[in-house]
């Protein structure tokens, strides 16, 4: 890496303050708060308002808020991501550190697409791919995309009396009863699957949200029952949220759901 520049770092720290509070600086709250002498920063703010970076407030003579041209280059970014590059990044990442397979899917009508998946070392391991299709009901990552959908929506996809196929014995096939749990899943932010699609795996499951803050995928550790247990759980469960909230800053995410 080649040498930082100051007055270049000096001017994102400057960009940087404004992402939080109400989005409004004054030059004194911007020396307050770097502890930068008053002429550079008046220097710096005039440069980065000239630039469009800032503008400042209407109506409030020396109070500036964020220009144009940041929004500019967020939308590129934005236009540039790729959420399975983005996904196999980070579960590579979990994957690693849990030597668990962990997967990336987002949902379609009421099933999962998985569209991100790493291996765990381990010989007993579970078996899938990226692009296998299962029903989300049956899945942590289908029921934590499903908990996350508006009601209405979620009434549209999954009616009363809609029939739901079992994967296992213990999946989930009465509407009501998955209701009931989908409800438990938004309380907790967290959805675990016990054996509900392969009988001899558990997963736990996070909600991977945009710079919209709308969830558009989910991030699951998925564990042979082998190797499961209730500290195991809580771990991973710990595990999957971190992850989930890398990938969503990756995404543009900031701050809480």
């Amino acid at each position: 890496m080649g040498r930082l520049v100051p007055a270049v770092t000096r001017a994102l720290d400057i960009l940087e303050l404004f992402l939080d509070g109400d989005g409004t600086l004054t030059a004194p709250d911007i020396v307050r708060k770097l502890q930068l002498p008053r002429t550079t920063v008046h220097e710096l703010v005039s440069t980065l308002a000239a630039r469009q970076y800032l503008v400042q407030e209407p109506g409030q003579p020396g109070r500036y808020r964020l220009g144009v041209r940041p929004y500019q280059l967020g939308s590129r970014y934005a236009e540039q991501l790729d959420l399975a590059a983005e996904g196999r990044e980070v579960a590579r990442t979990v994957a690693e550190t849990c030597d668990e397979t962990v997967h990336v899917a987002i949902l379609e009508d009421t099933d999962v697409i998985y569209i991100a998946k790493v291996d765990s070392t381990h010989a007993v391991r579970m078996v899938s791919a990226a692009g296998r299709r299962l029903p989300a009901h049956c899945t942590s990552v289908g029921k934590m995309l499903l908990a996350s959908l508006p009601e209405r929506e979620l009434d549209a996809r999954i009616p009363d009396d809609a029939e739901l196929t079992g994967m296992t014995e213990n999946s989930i096939t009465d509407p009501a009863a998955l209701r009931t749990h989908l409800a438990a899943i938004r309380e907790r932010g967290v959805a675990l699957e016990s054996r509900e699609s392969n009988p001899d795996v558990s997963c736990v499951a996070a909600p991977v949200r945009d710079r919209t803050n709308r969830v558009v995928a989910a991030l699951s550790i998925s564990v042979p029952m082998i190797r499961w247990s209730d500290d195991r759980e809580a771990e991973l469960a710990e595990l999957v949220v971190k992850g989930a909230a890398d990938l969503s800053e990756r995404l543009g995410h900031r701050g809480r759901p």
